[in-house]
């Protein structure tokens, strides 16, 4: 049996510990808050859940002021799960003094900086179960004296406490921990070199700054690359913004009603319970959706601003269509040389940049380099992914007993909404009732082992 690792009190463990307090987390936390005030206190799960950051932050770094969101306020954090919840969107919004604000302007799509605010707000009525600035270093499987995987072991950093190891003991895990920043290989960020994650603090340091901004370039065709090129040039109105992508044009996003129903609770199990051909079909149909496509709103207010400008003669708004960036080069004065090349023909073109911000968009995380040791004992298929089964638990070994969810990267069995938030209160519900038939079936079996 592995002993306890320093800081780890085996006494006290948890029935989940989630890794992350994104909103997928933070959903689950709500989820499990309400079941549990209903309950007497023997039949609660126990649940913690650590976040590296020293607050709930959800990619603050869009928040642009004028952006909304691209799904329904009704998708929020609980009311597929549960219409009558106190946590919904609604509510926020009532407590806030705003609801009927709100309704009076008929969208169903509110601004991003005040579904960020819904976020903060919900994740403040759920603290006591957060621990922030904790970093986990490692998750180690913990065996029984048969050999079995009972619980995880997980060594976090505690940032907030002088930087101490500490470990907690979880039966469950629900691994949550997001999107990564992805760029082109061999790609260094820099203060002049940004990906669209550290669009509003790095353009407020460069706007902050003596020299001047003469040009921004952004390389992307997705809604981020987009709102990154509407940003700047409204941020920097003596610069001359270029937008480089390899289409044509930009592809508005597809947001009628029938596509929208790949969105839906049903196509996930419609998706998961299909052959893997088909798996692929359904994905390569809808990547419309949501991937390296924009809203058309935004597609035709730039498509205007930059006509406007050819009529009036100054043209600060330029499209590098069918064209990639070949190489980037600093100059002596901090100033970058990005080499474009026009696909066609071959031909390339030096441009004498200010800032070059990638729009290419997020991967999810490998949660095998998280689970470090416990990845030993997940499952995978044919093609080196993960098995997860349709509640969201990752298949494991014989001899294990301890379980580990994954909120996120499972496009590959539950399909396009693995990452987005549609289906974020109804995976949170069906995690939570898998965690309770989890816990009953651990105690039946410890009062069959131990008898009255």
């Amino acid at each position: 049996m592995k002993s306890p690792l320093k800081g780890s009190n085996p006494d006290s463990t948890h029935d989940v510990l989630g890794i992350g307090f994104g909103p997928s987390n933070l959903a689950l936390a709500i989820a499990i808050e309400e079941s549990n005030a209903g309950r007497p206190p023997d039949q609660r799960i126990a649940a913690r859940f650590l976040e590296r950051q020293p607050r709930f932050g959800w990619h603050r770094g869009m928040l642009l002021d004028d952006a909304t969101m691209q799904v329904s306020f009704l998708k929020d954090l609980v009311t597929l799960r549960d219409p009558a919840s106190d946590y919904s969107f609604l509510c926020f919004l009532r407590e806030r003094g705003r609801l009927i604000d709100f309704l009076n302007q008929k969208t169903l799509f509110p601004l991003r900086v005040e579904f960020h605010e819904y976020f903060e707000w919900a994740a403040e009525r759920v603290r006591h179960l957060v621990s922030y600035d904790h970093d986990v270093l490692a998750v180690e499987p913990v065996r029984d004296e048969t050999g079995t995987v009972t619980c995880f072991d997980v060594v976090c950093r505690d940032g907030g406490v002088g930087g101490r190891t500490v470990t907690r003991r979880a039966r469950d895990l629900s691994i949550a921990v997001g999107l990564e920043p992805h760029v082109p290989p061999g790609t260094t960020l820099s203060e002049r070199v940004w990906h669209t994650s550290q669009l509003l603090p790095r353009a407020t340091e460069l706007a902050a700054g003596a020299a001047p901004v003469r040009r921004a370039v952004v390389l992307g065709a997705g809604q981020s690359a987009a709102e990154a090129v509407d940003f700047l040039h409204r941020a920097f109105p003596e610069a001359e913004v270029c937008a480089v992508f390899a289409k044509y044009g930009y592809t508005p996003a597809d947001d009628s009603p029938f596509a929208n129903r790949i969105f839906d609770p049903d196509a996930v199990d419609v998706y998961f319970g299909a052959p893997s051909e088909v798996k692929q079909s359904l994905f390569d149909y809808h990547r419309s959706t949501n991937y390296s496509v924009v809203d058309m709103e935004l597609i035709e207010a730039l498509y205007a601003t930059a006509y406007q400008e050819k009529v009036t003669g100054r043209q600060r708004l330029r499209f590098l269509n069918v064209s990639r960036i070949r190489d980037v080069g600093a100059r002596a004065d901090g100033s970058l040389d990005v080499v474009v090349e026009y696909l066609p023909t071959g031909q390339e073109r030096i441009l004498n940049a200010d800032v070059l911000v990638y729009a290419t968009g997020y991967r999810p995380r490998d949660p095998a380099a998280l689970l470090g040791e416990a990845a030993k004992v997940c499952l995978r298929d044919d093609g080196d992914a993960i098995r997860v089964t349709r509640d969201h638990l990752v298949e494991t070994a014989p001899d294990v007993t301890a379980g580990i969810y994954l909120q996120g990267g499972t496009e590959h069995t539950h399909g396009l909404t693995s990452t987005l938030l549609s289906t974020t209160a109804v995976r949170a519900g069906e995690i939570h009732r898998s965690l309770l038939e989890r816990r009953r079936a651990r105690t039946g079996a410890a009062a069959a082992q131990y008898g009255p």
